[in-house]
């Protein structure tokens, strides 16, 4: 942006808009404070300009003033953020890219949270056109290790909760094809920590696969899980970008940087 220093006080204009947005960016790009000489010259603003524009961020407590001449973003942004972050809800974050998912696979999408030991399903985006039965409806629950969202969240877990974890619940099996054995767990949630992709092959119900990714929050913490449930004959390989993309966007509105999911 070219330097210009305006004769008359500045008015709330597009143009003292975008220049209070860039002011922002440019202390948002250090954790220390800045002099105004500093911000200045990332601007490209006049210096008056930039005092001006500063001073009018103060007021509002948008940037404090540690400092006479230094600045940093101020706790106003703190406490509009925490507001934001308040308001959001996986759930609400979810559901329309769920309703998307499901009409290019046309299998059932799944958002599931944990809670404990188990998976809780919270939301479901699917139609009878899938040809498969859902069995677990929404607020339904399973053990961690015999779905492909749990063992998201249990390949998360360091190796000592793992065992707990298989400890309290005896790793009870659903099928034939159920790991019940702590080593083909461990082997299995090792692939899925490496991938970041993990999968039920017909470990929860007989005739059932599903693949599942993670949601993550600003904290890059996982919170949920989004997987893709279809006939064990039927699970398409060709659908994991979608659902990766899918999840990715949810995580992106729930504040996290899309470039840092794996």
């Amino acid at each position: 942006m070219k330097p210009s220093e305006p004769s008359a006080p500045a008015t709330p204009t597009v143009q003292v808009i975008e220049r209070m947005f860039a002011l922002i960016d440019v202390l948002a790009s250090r954790e220390d404070a800045m002099s105004l000489k500093e911000i200045s010259e990332r601007t490209g603003l006049h210096p008056s300009t930039t005092h001006r524009i500063l001073n009018d961020l103060a007021t509002g407590r948008f940037v404090d003033r540690p400092e006479p001449g230094s600045y940093r973003l101020g706790m106003r942004l703190l406490e509009l953020g925490n507001l934001v972050k308040g308001r959001l809800n996986v759930r609400d974050a979810a559901l329309a890219p769920m309703r998307e998912l499901h009409r290019l696979t046309q299998q059932p999408v799944n958002l599931s949270l944990r809670q404990g030991d188990e998976i809780v399903y919270v939301e479901r985006a699917y139609s009878e056109r899938s040809g498969m039965q859902v069995v677990r409806a929404i607020g339904g629950r399973a053990p961690l290790h015999l779905t492909s969202v749990g063992k998201l969240f249990l390949a998360m877990d360091e190796p000592q909760r793992v065992r707990a974890y298989a400890m309290r619940t005896g790793l009870s099996g659903q099928t034939k094809n159920s790991l019940t054995d702590i080593q083909m767990l461990e082997r299995d949630l090792a692939k899925t920590r490496q991938h970041g992709i993990a999968r039920d092959n017909e470990e929860l119900e007989l005739g059932v696969r599903c693949i599942a990714v993670g949601i993550y929050d600003d904290q890059s913490k996982l919170v949920a899980g989004l997987s893709i449930s279809a006939p064990a004959d039927r699970l398409d390989e060709g659908w994991l970008p979608k659902l990766q993309n899918t999840a990715n966007g949810i995580s992106a509105a729930l504040g996290y940087k899309t470039a840092d999911i794996n």
